[in-house]
């Protein structure tokens, strides 16, 4: 199962990427210029696989993250209640409300996305897709 959650906020600007622990910043940047593809702890062959293709299609950059569900954010779209039944699910996000300051706010519009930088995570996840 894959969840689109949030896909089309990118700053490429320094600090213009938040984390539910500060120090993920060390290891992830603290720039919000990529897409996140998220799974769960000893994720599955499918969520595995998927992120392999996903990375290698290049089609827009990229970092996975392996985590446990009761991370704040981690469980905020729909992948939880599939890992919850033992199915191998992940989340591809822009980390939302960790990075769009618009997010559930009346600013919220189609100007502040990057539909070409959007455009490159259903093409990496079209490419991921038809070569599992």
């Amino acid at each position: 199962m894959i969840s689109l959650e949030m896909i089309g906020y990118f700053k490429d600007g320094p600090k213009s990427q938040r984390y539910p622990i500060g120090l993920l910043s060390a290891f992830y940047g603290n720039g919000g210029n990529y897409i996140t593809l998220v799974k769960k702890f000893g994720a599955g062959k499918f969520a595995r696989c998927f992120c392999r293709s996903f990375q290698s299609a290049k089609a827009i950059r990229t970092k996975t993250f392996s985590a446990p569900a009761a991370l704040p954010g981690i469980d905020f779209s729909d992948h939880p209640n599939y890992w919850k039944f033992g199915f191998s699910a992940l989340m591809i996000t822009d980390t939302s409300f960790y990075r769009n300051p618009n997010y559930h706010q009346s600013t919220d519009t189609m100007a502040t996305l990057d539909i070409s930088r959007m455009a490159g995570v259903i093409d990496g996840t079209f490419k991921a897709l038809t070569t599992l």
